[in-house]
């Protein structure tokens, strides 16, 4: 008797040891994707980041040293950039952001074929190339939400190269957590990419994929660091010794850049809807020449703070002496990403809206004549506003803003300011832009597809009826 329950606590603890293997190896083959595509999709991140500061400084230095170039320079970049993406790849265009959210419910239908117009090896080369050139050209264009595309093309590609016996894992959790670790790579902020995530980008159980996201974000972080170091994105602003009173400021500072963002989003989107209308390429042309030519013109008689991401007038208002902003900075960081945005080229608005929401923030904080460090709160809070208006996104926008200058220390101003900018924003619009950039893309993904089908249908009934009248 004892022999016999002896051997059967053999079988059962060699089965339980069969099984743990099993599983342990499925685990590990299932985590070896997402650690490779996360070290690929550092690298990258790293290499654009160096590509894009490169083109921004050469815009500036020409401007500087010879700025009626500009209105050669300006419209020949916007132009070719635009070409790009119209000859090349369509769904390059833009931030990158929506084509992502597209692929991730598109992913999920039977029709996931078409997630290769939104992801993938051609859209990485012409999304780079455009963006660069519009970046030489001086636009007011950021490289965040491109880097997103960029990732999440980098974790489909590697989904793809999986061989057959390789244990399942779902596309739709390789473009989600390919675009977390985008953004963690971006801005070096592991937990805006995370935040970004769960309220941007997926509805689904966070418990279903949180294993792999954190690697994810940890690994791609790390591999940048190793290239650019442990930098802050903004650096460590000063914003001790607050007024007792600044959240009211920073509740209406919200208010106006969550109105401000939303509004540029609204615009946007009727610009959007008026190019539609173009019937010829030399209608878009004219256009993208037309706006290139505003902000060449603006820059050279106005101010040159139209130019660029606007990272540098961030880091200039929070850094130095001069604080408050002129009257109509706010406007030329608006127009700049309005005008940027709207031509057709690569380009994300994420650097661009953080930098408009700052020159908010300074503006006000001129009229009240606040102190430093008051002002800087301010500045800080129509970042995280103008964001928010534009992305519907309060927490991811507070945790990149809080991650980007490491002061914790106003994290529930800065969360007031994304609640209050949220409620605002409502008042313009229901919807984020990338909502609405993502149903279109969504809808011409499905026209197009119904029609290539349509013409398919209507080849084979031809060469029927051609068989039938042979016979």
């Amino acid at each position: 008797m004892k022999e016999t329950i002896y051997t059967v606590r053999l079988l059962l603890k060699s089965s339980f040891d069969r099984i743990r293997n099993e599983n342990l190896k499925k685990n590990a083959l299932q985590a070896i994707p997402f650690w490779i595509a996360s070290i690929i999709t550092g690298l990258f991140a790293v290499l654009y980041t160096k590509l894009f500061n490169e083109a921004e400084g050469f815009a500036s230095y020409v401007f500087n040293h010879h700025g009626w170039m500009f209105f050669i320079l300006s419209p020949a970049c916007f132009v070719l950039a635009w070409w790009i993406i119209h000859k090349f790849a369509t769904y390059a265009r833009g931030s990158g952001i929506p084509q992502v959210m597209a692929a991730i419910q598109i992913s999920s239908h039977k029709t996931n074929h078409i997630v290769d117009k939104l992801l993938g090896l051609r859209i990485i080369i012409v999304k780079v190339f455009s963006s660069l050139v519009m970046a030489i050209g001086g636009a007011a264009i950021g490289r965040e939400g491109p880097t997103i595309q960029i990732a999440s093309s980098v974790y489909k590609i590697v989904y793809q190269l999986l061989p057959k016996w390789w244990p399942k894992i779902a596309k739709r959790n390789m473009i989600v957590t390919g675009a977390a670790a985008g953004l963690a790579a971006a801005f070096n902020t592991p937990l805006g990419g995370i935040v970004f995530a769960i309220e941007e980008l997926t509805k689904t159980h966070f418990s279903y994929f949180k294993t792999a996201i954190f690697s994810s974000v940890i690994i791609a972080g790390l591999s940048a660091q190793a290239f650019l170091g442990p930098y802050l994105y903004l650096g460590y602003p000063k914003v001790n010794d607050l007024s007792s009173y600044i959240f009211l400021s920073v509740a209406l500072v919200a208010l106006i850049s969550g109105l401000l963002g939303s509004g540029m989003s609204k615009i946007i989107l009727i610009i959007f809807k008026w190019k539609a209308k173009f019937k010829f390429t030399y209608h878009h042309v004219f256009y993208v020449a037309g706006c290139a030519l505003i902000i060449a013109f603006l820059a050279y008689f106005v101010n040159q703070e139209i130019l660029g991401s606007g990272k540098d007038l961030m880091q200039k208002a929070l850094f130095t002496p001069a604080k408050y902003s002129l009257w109509y900075t706010p406007l030329l960081r608006i127009i700049g990403p309005l005008l940027s945005f709207t031509t057709g080229a690569a380009g994300g608005i994420f650097a661009p809206a953080l930098g408009a929401g700052a020159s908010v923030g300074s503006l006000i904080a001129g009229w009240f004549q606040v102190s430093d460090t008051n002002a800087n709160m301010l500045m800080l809070a129509g970042m995280v506003g103008f964001l928010t208006g534009v992305t519907r996104s309060p927490f991811t926008s507070v945790i990149l803003v809080l991650e980007m200058t490491d002061r914790h220390n106003v994290i529930f101003h800065l969360i007031l300011a994304g609640m209050v900018a949220s409620l605002g924003a409502l008042i313009i619009d229901k919807h984020s832009l990338y909502d609405h950039l993502k149903v279109q893309y969504v809808r011409d993904l499905i026209l197009e597809e119904e029609k290539i089908k349509q013409k398919e249908n209507n080849e084979e009934e031809i060469t029927t009826a051609e068989t039938g009248l042979k016979e």
